[in-house]
């Protein structure tokens, strides 16, 4: 009851067509479901009666904020903290997944999923180190092989029907909000169609940055190409030339004095791209995380050392509440299994390129195409060599899902 009546007097605050809206929404409670024991990065306190304006600053401060003077990972204004080596020992427990991790085998087993939806024949010789020639193409310019031919590691359908095997393995949930077995449902996420509708004489994907300011550990300041656009820019040359789709890389500043507000200023721009372009299927909001000074999110592929990356989910939903109604994202579903099948194929071809999937409480403007994608490239920490050679694995990651056999 104190719950309903602190949202009661909260009169949250809404956009209507351009104007506030004074309303109240009740919420539904869901299902209990406790939260993984591993170390939680981004840990928030969770909230019963924040306004609108309040939980769209905590969703623009949750993504990551680092004090880089302290080390300490600040998660919002309210106070909640959490030390440096919390984090930093939460993000070692993701950069470990690596090889051959539990319930993970050599690609010779005789089954596989092909991440869009029906089980494939593993070839006989898939675990032959050989035969992932790859990705080596560097920020040097080198070119590369089309990507890796043939898995390195061949995941067990049955373990992943498991919901616990799956979100153990693949997720990291955030203590502000809550997931069963009905949306992390291995048939429901492999099941969906990702692939693309149309060719390559129309856009088809969109490349952006809610932060854009965000930089590296050798980074130039005010030098937009050496920060996460000039990472954008290498992924959509790699897209476009190698892999010969369409892609828009917009490069607009929402974050530039006002980070905190940077949501909900680049809303309007993707509405306007995505009005502008109807072809439009994949939207890519591309970002560096924030860490400990002391972590450092590297992988190597193939000889070439790189940044790990991590896809993050929005839920619209936390603990407390239930379903965050103002924050409705009707493709929730379909976000979810963008992200699943694109992680199954970096753990499949590229083990350790990765780090688990983030599930958060919020929404994080991925309610405007069902095949939208956070992904968080490497952190402070790494160079932006590094991170610009993770673009290579993702680019075709993000080629298989999209074009792959279902």
């Amino acid at each position: 009851m104190a719950i309903w009546a602190a949202a009661l007097a909260a009169a949250l605050y809404l956009p209507d067509q351009g104007k506030l809206v004074k309303e109240f929404f009740p919420v539904g409670a869901y299902g209990a479901d406790s939260v993984n024991g591993s170390a939680l990065a981004y840990e928030t306190q969770v909230e019963s009666d924040l306004t609108y304006e309040m939980i769209l600053l905590r969703e623009a401060r949750d993504e990551n904020y680092v004090d880089h003077k302290t080390g300490q990972v600040v998660m919002s204004d309210d106070g909640v903290t959490e030390t440096a080596a919390d984090k930093e020992s939460s993000e070692r427990a993701d950069g470990e997944l690596k090889g051959q991790s539990a319930g993970e085998q050599p690609a010779d087993d005789g089954e596989a999923s092909n991440g869009s939806g029906s089980l494939a024949t593993a070839e006989p010789d898939m675990a032959d180190g050989d035969s992932n020639q790859a990705v080596a193409q560097t920020s040097t310019g080198s070119q590369a092989n089309p990507g890796a031919t043939k898995k390195a590691v061949n995941y067990s359908f049955d373990k992943l029907r498991d919901f616990d095997y799956l979100r153990q393995n693949f997720y990291q949930v955030d203590s502000t909000t809550t997931i069963n077995g009905s949306q992390l449902n291995v048939d429901a996420l492999l099941g969906k169609d990702m692939r693309l509708s149309h060719d390559a004489s129309a856009p088809q994907i969109i490349i952006y940055h809610t932060h854009s300011q965000e930089g590296y550990a050798d980074s130039i300041p005010g030098d937009a190409a050496t920060s996460v656009v000039g990472v954008g820019d290498y992924l959509t040359q790699i897209l476009t030339e190698q892999y010969g789709l369409n892609v828009i890389h917009h490069k607009g500043t929402y974050d530039v004095g006002d980070r905190d507000h940077a949501y909900s200023n680049a809303a309007p721009a993707i509405e306007k791209l995505l009005a502008d372009n109807p072809s439009v299927e994949v939207v890519i909001d591309l970002h560096r995380d924030g860490v400990a000074e002391t972590t450092r999110l590297v992988t190597e592929q193939n000889g070439v050392s790189m940044a790990q990356v991590m896809f993050f989910n929005g839920l619209s939903r936390t603990t407390s509440t239930g379903d965050i109604d103002y924050l409705y994202n009707p493709y929730i579903a379909d976000n979810l299994a963008f992200s699943f099948q694109a992680q199954l194929k970096a753990a499949e071809y590229y083990p350790g390129f990765t780090r688990r999937i983030y599930l958060k409480g919020y929404r994080f403007n991925m309610h405007y195409c069902p095949k939208t994608m956070l992904v968080e490239v490497g952190a402070q920490t790494n160079t932006f060599e590094e991170a610009k050679n993770a673009m290579v694995p993702l680019a075709d990651v993000l080629y298989k899902v999209l074009t792959g056999p279902i």
